[in-house]
Formats: C-alpha cells, structure tokens, sequence
C-alpha cells in the first residue's frame, strides 16, 4: 500500500484534520491496463486541481491492489475504514471484489464510487446509499448495440464471457434485452478469468451458428481472444464480432489491424473535444498514454467527492452524500450530469468503431464516434430498476 501527501494544511470540521481517499484495483493483472496505475494519476490529478481551489484543506491518497480478489479487497477496505481512517473508496474496477466492498461500505456508512464496475447488481438489488456508479453498467454497455443490430437484421447472438460476476451478469442483460427486441441467444460459454487459450471457446461460437459472437471479457482477455479469433480466420466468416466492453487500452494492445471495426459503447473518449483532448495531452505527459474512460471517471469522481467535501464543510458521509447528489457534475467527463435516486450518474454515452488501420492519423487515435446515445436512452429507466432506494424515494413523496 502506498500513502501520496496531496497538502499540509488541514481544515475544521474534517475527521483526524485530513480528507483520506483511497483507491484500489487491481495494479497489476489483467485487468490493470483499463484502470490500474493510471487511475491512481487520475486522482492525483484531480486533487492537484482541488488543492488550487482549497490550499488549506489537508487530502490524503492511499492505494491498494485487490488483485481481482474479493476477499482481499474487502479486507483491505474494512481495514482503511476501521485502522487508516478513510473517508472515500473510489476506482474497484472488477465486479465481484465491488459487490464485497460494496457490502462492508454499506455497514461502515462510506461511500464508494465505482468506475469500471459492470454488473447491474451494484445500482440494483445491492445498491446502497453510499455506492455510487460513475462510469456505466452494463445495461448502458449492451442495449444500444443490440437494438442496433437486431434492427440490422443481426437478431441470433452466442457469448464468450469471463466467468465472474461482471461477465454473467453481462451476458444475463443481453439475453434479456435480446429477448426484448425480438432477438434470441444461441448460448454461452464462459472462461475463467486470466484464460491464454481462447480456441476451444471460439470453435463453440463458430458451430453455434449464431450471427453475432459477442465478447463479454475486457483486458488482456479480449486482446488475447481476438488475436486468436483472427488467427482462426474469424474475421473473414459470416459472423459478426462485437466486444460489449472494450476499452482503449485494449485496442492499442490489439493494434488497429485485429481491432479495427470492432463497435463499443464508452461514456468516454480523450479525443471527443478541446476539454477531453487537453486532460488526454496532460495525463499523457504523466503516463505516456493516454487515458481510458475508467480513468477519467476517477479524476471526475474525486474532483466532485472533494467539491462536496468542501461544500459541506465536513468529511461526514452524510453530509457529504447530500452535496454529491444536490451538485451537478460539470468537467470534461460529463457536462450538467447528476445522481440518480438509485446512485447512478447520468450522463451520455457513444457508440464508437475502431478505425481502419489507414484511418488513424496518430497515436491512441483509434475510435470513430458512430453515434451520441444521449442519457434519457442510456439508461435502465427507474420504473423497471429492484433498487431499494428508488421504493424508498417514492414511499417517501
């Protein structure tokens, strides 16, 4: 674990006199690419520009790697909060360790926000009123998409899904979705986490038949199944590839000659606009590449936890609760967007190809916007949602 000093002079009213943050993911397996160190830049960052606004408020940064364990990441979580004194958990970025953390923070009354955290479960039947979803889930992640595709006429789907609770649930809200619009699955199979061999996998998906081969994996695992899906001479089939989640770090690790074509969903892209391509140019000068959306919702959600701090006058979760929700967010990861009763933030989302390898200009340019899916569609709408806090909202009205 690694402690980072961000200022030296504390502020009234804020517990042990410092505001204490802490970020875990996992720093060095497979899934450390998407968030990893980088996420820990993106917090310095946004407490480097926090500090330019409140100098005298002390902030503290701490950073653990849960290694895709539950069981070590609630025990460190439990531990920041019973021993080290922290405030604020943000980042997890896997989805079985977020629904543990998820269930110490919930008892310990501290809040987490949650980036790169795809099941559906943290924002629904285990949401709580400190969990909060910044980035996406995965019904953002795959509802455009199959619409989209159904509507092409791409309507019979088999999934390659990691075999944890992100890559189940995800494939548990394309199934239904499919059903929805009229499309049908053709099956699953799913593979542990940390899988090198992906043939057996992909031979399944090809017998299947289906349309579409959808790929519910993200990392080092969908980099390495899509080298060996074009290994295979699957990108010349009939059969459509899509990656539900795909993020930019795996594109570059692919390069664009496996990649391109692939269509994702991301609430985030460093080259959408002036805002995004100047912190992308900044994080870059720290990093030597350029950000990915888990990592921009990291700067994003530490910046607003500390405005909130500072608005509230207190480090006191509930306190600090009420200021998130009542406080637009309004920085280059989301303009004008705001907590939802069930702690998601909403905000817009784009469908986005990889381009063709002649198409991308320079580096870490590899995404073409296909189209805005603006937040009013992006989302599970409230009526359908089993968080508790949407039935408690509205017995309370």
């Amino acid at each position: 674990m690694t402690t980072v000093s961000a200022a030296t002079v504390s502020a009234a009213e804020i517990s042990d006199g410092v505001v204490k943050i802490g970020i875990i993911n996992d720093q060095s397996g497979a899934l450390s690419d998407i968030a990893g160190p980088g996420s820990v830049v993106a917090a310095k960052l946004a407490i480097e520009d926090f500090q330019k606004l409140k100098p005298d408020l002390k902030v503290e940064l701490v950073i653990a790697d849960h290694q895709n364990k539950a069981d070590i990441g609630s025990q460190v979580v439990r531990r920041w909060i019973d021993v080290d004194g922290v405030d604020m958990i943000a980042d997890v970025g896997n989805s079985a360790v977020a629904l543990a953390i998820q269930s110490v923070a919930r008892d310990k009354n501290k809040i987490v926000i949650y980036s790169a955290v795809g099941t559906t479960e943290i924002s629904g039947k285990q949401c709580s009123p400190t969990g909060i979803a910044w980035l996406h889930d995965n019904y953002n992640l795959v509802a455009a998409p199959i619409r989209r595709l159904v509507s092409e006429g791409q309507d019979s789907w088999f999934f390659v899904a990691a075999d944890y609770a992100f890559g189940r649930n995800m494939v548990s809200e394309s199934q239904r979705i499919l059903s929805e619009v009229g499309g049908k699955s053709a099956g699953a199979i799913f593979h542990p986490l940390g899988t090198v061999e992906y043939s057996s996998f992909i031979l399944q998906a090809s017998s299947s038949q289906a349309k579409v081969v959808a790929f519910a994996n993200a990392g080092d695992q969908l980099v390495a199944a899509m080298k060996q899906w074009n290994e295979f001479g699957m990108d010349k089939s009939s059969q459509k590839v899509v990656a539900e989640l795909m993020f930019l770090t795996d594109v570059h690790s692919m390069g664009p000659e496996i990649a391109k074509g692939l269509t994702t969903v991301t609430a985030w892209y460093w080259d959408l606009n002036d805002e995004t391509r100047a912190f992308g140019r900044r994080f870059y000068q720290v990093r030597s590449r350029m950000p990915t959306a888990p990592q921009a919702a990291v700067y994003s959600a530490v910046l607003h936890y500390l405005k909130s701090v500072a608005a509230a006058g207190t480090d006191s979760t509930d306190a600090v609760m009420e200021k998130m929700r009542s406080m637009p967010v309004d920085d280059f990861f989301a303009r004008g967007a705001r907590l939802r009763t069930d702690n998601k933030l909403i905000h817009d989302f784009y469908l986005v190809q990889v381009k063709e390898p002649a198409e991308v200009k320079g580096p870490w340019e590899y995404y073409k916007v296909v189209a805005t899916i603006p937040a009013s569609e992006a989302y599970l709408p409230l009526s359908q949602s089993d968080c508790p806090l949407v039935g408690t909202a509205s017995s309370q009205k």
